[in-house]
C-alpha cells in the first residue's frame, strides 16, 4: 500500500488532539508548538495551527446529499467502517451528512459519513461492500 500525506489547517491543537485521538482512534506522532501528526489509518496527516478560521467550503450534490468540498477521509473495509461509525456516536459527533448507502445497487455502492472535525476540516469515511469496485462505472 502506498501512503498518503495530507498537511490542513486548525484552530485549536488540543481540540483537534481530541478529536482525532478520541473520536477517530488516531494514533499521535510526532508534534511542535503549531502542528501535530497523526496516524489515520495508516496514512500520516498534519494538523497545522493556523491564524483565523477554516474558510467555508462550497457543496455539491452527490446521490441526493450535499456534499462539503473540499473533505478528505479514508476508504475502510466494512467492518472498521462500522466499528468507526459506533465510536463517532458514542463519542457524540455530529454528522455533516449522517452513515447511510449511496449508490445503492450500482457499482459504486458504498457506505458512506461526513464529519466535520473542530476546525471545520471536513471528513468522510467510507467503504464498498467489493474494494475492486472503488472505481468502477459500469
Amino acid at each position: 500500500m502506498t501512503l498518503f500525506h495530507l498537511a490542513f489547517p486548525v484552530a485549536d491543537l488540543e481540540q483537534t488532539r481530541d478529536f482525532y485521538v478520541n473520536a477517530l482512534g488516531c494514533r499521535s506522532g510526532r508534534e511542535a508548538e503549531t502542528w501535530i501528526d497523526f496516524d489515520l489509518f495508516g496514512h500520516q496527516i498534519s494538523a497545522h495551527l493556523t491564524q483565523g478560521s477554516v474558510s467555508d467550503s462550497v457543496q455539491n450534490a452527490v446521490d441526493g446529499d450535499r456534499v462539503p468540498i473540499p473533505h478528505f477521509g479514508c476508504i475502510l473495509d466494512l467492518e472498521t467502517w462500522h466499528l468507526l461509525k459506533e465510536k463517532l456516536i458514542t463519542y457524540g459527533a455530529h454528522f455533516e451528512i449522517g452513515p447511510r448507502v449511496r449508490f445503492a445497487g450500482q457499482p459504486g455502492e458504498q457506505a458512506t459519513m461526513f464529519l466535520r472535525d473542530p476546525s471545520g476540516n471536513a471528513l468522510e469515511f467510507k467503504a464498498f461492500a467489493d474494494i475492486k469496485n472503488v472505481f468502477e462505472t459500469d
